[in-house]
């Protein structure tokens, strides 16, 4: 979420930032800055009537103890009348803020400076390219044929059991899953990362505290009984873990990975581009989750690119990196880079990775701070990335590792795995 302070004292520029985003946010924010004029000045009312009131106390209690009786119940009267004005305030002022904060959580994080100008995924910006696109033999299958002729996923086993879109692994398919989960785990606690095993339902405050809710309230499975959401990334149970604390500031940078179910109720949609393990409610993520320092975040944010380069690099896979414009960011992101893996059988790129620094926007919304060294509370930056989403990395693999006598394993992964090709 915004700083308030900051909306109201910087109009004009958080009108121009979020029309990069497309967004015509004027009246959002003239309201908002409304909304916060009419809550301070309420404030100040209820502040003066109750420092009034907290005066004539002491005074009826001097009246009291000097015997002038008469005198302090004529104050004590004018004190009623206060409590009255100041609890009547204080109603007025509970509501325009629950109203204030629901406005708030409206407005979208800011985009940074080098975020690109664009509305559609076909403006983002590649700012890296790496590895041979292979030549596939003739007959090449798309992953979604090749799960079926070596039976290692299957779609309606998972329909049965739950409906589409909630996948089955089995034999090799289910083992090269787990050696996925682990070798991403390894590479990112061997890069420093602490690793978390979190909850895969959260609260209320965990979804509104890393920006899922409003904006994503549609996509979360819900259960309303318990008011909890199943999570649609790691990312909200770990960043969570900090909500309401204050950190040292010698203890940043915090690095934190952790593996998860993911779930999230997509929109339906048909053709080859959602075919197979392409777009998934439920799908499996590695994902990393870093604390930092201000100063400090986007060096941070550079590092996080280049971790998920090393591991693509590693997988052997071609892949691209590319700067989302600022009508595909998420809503709480200052700055995303996409990684895309090139899918030969399909002919296009895949989507795998998503690497952001929200800056202090979930920070806001967690009020996680840290003290820095003067002894003030300061708004860490969080930032978090993919390390990796496993359905089309998994893809990938199956269509670009083919052959006409099977699909090989990357060599990196036949540690985990245990076999060399899949046949």
């Amino acid at each position: 979420m915004l700083q308030i302070a900051f909306v109201r004292e910087n109009q004009e520029k958080v009108i121009t930032a979020l029309a990069k985003r497309n967004m015509d946010a004027k009246a959002l924010v003239e309201e908002v800055v409304q909304l916060d004029e009419n809550r301070r000045s309420i404030q100040a009312e209820m502040d003066n009537a109750l420092s009034e009131s907290n005066k004539l106390s002491k005074d009826i209690g001097d009246l009291m103890k000097n015997g002038e009786k008469s005198k302090a119940e004529i104050l004590k009267l004018k004190n009623v009348s206060l409590k009255e004005k100041s609890k009547a305030a204080a109603d007025k002022l509970e509501a325009i803020t629950q109203d204030l904060t629901q406005k708030m959580y409206l407005l979208p994080n800011l985009p940074a400076d080098i975020v690109p100008v664009g509305k559609t995924p076909e403006e983002n910006l590649n700012v890296f390219e790496s590895g041979e696109i292979p030549k596939l033999h003739e007959g090449a299958l798309p992953h979604w044929e090749l799960i079926k002729k070596y039976d290692i996923v299957d779609f309606e086993l998972g329909t049965k059991i739950t409906a589409p879109g909630f996948p089955v692994y089995k034999g090799k398919g289910a083992k090269l899953q787990r050696a996925l989960i682990s070798y991403f785990l390894d590479k990112n606690t061997d890069a420093g990362y602490l690793e978390y095993q979190v909850p895969h339902l959260v609260n209320e405050a965990s979804a509104y505290g890393t920006g899922q809710l409003p904006d994503k309230e549609g996509q979360m499975y819900h259960d309303s009984k318990d008011n909890l959401y199943l999570i649609p990334t790691a990312e909200v149970p770990v960043t969570n873990i900090f909500r309401d604390v204050i950190i040292n500031e010698s203890e940043l940078p915090i690095l934190c990975t952790g593996y998860t179910p993911c779930f999230r109720r997509e929109a339906g949609s048909w053709g080859a581009h959602v075919r197979g393990l392409n777009r998934l409610h439920q799908f499996d993520k590695v994902e990393i989750v870093r604390i930092e320092h201000p100063d400090k975040s986007y060096q941070a944010l550079d590092g996080m690119v280049a971790h998920v380069k090393e591991i693509l690099d590693e997988l052997k896979l071609p892949y691209r990196v590319l700067r989302l414009c600022g009508g595909d960011m998420g809503f709480a992101s200052a700055l995303t880079y996409d990684f895309e893996v090139f899918s030969t059988a399909q002919d296009r790129w895949l989507e795998i990775s998503s690497v952001s620094n929200f800056e202090t926007f979930q920070a806001n919304r967690l009020k996680l701070r840290f003290r820095d060294k003067d002894g003030k509370n300061q708004l860490a930056h969080t930032l978090n990335g993919s390390s990796l989403a496993l359905p089309r990395v998994l893809a990938g693999i199956l269509e670009n590792y083919q052959t006409p006598n099977g699909i090989v394993i990357p060599e990196v992964l036949r540690k985990y795995t245990g076999f060399d090709t899949i046949n």
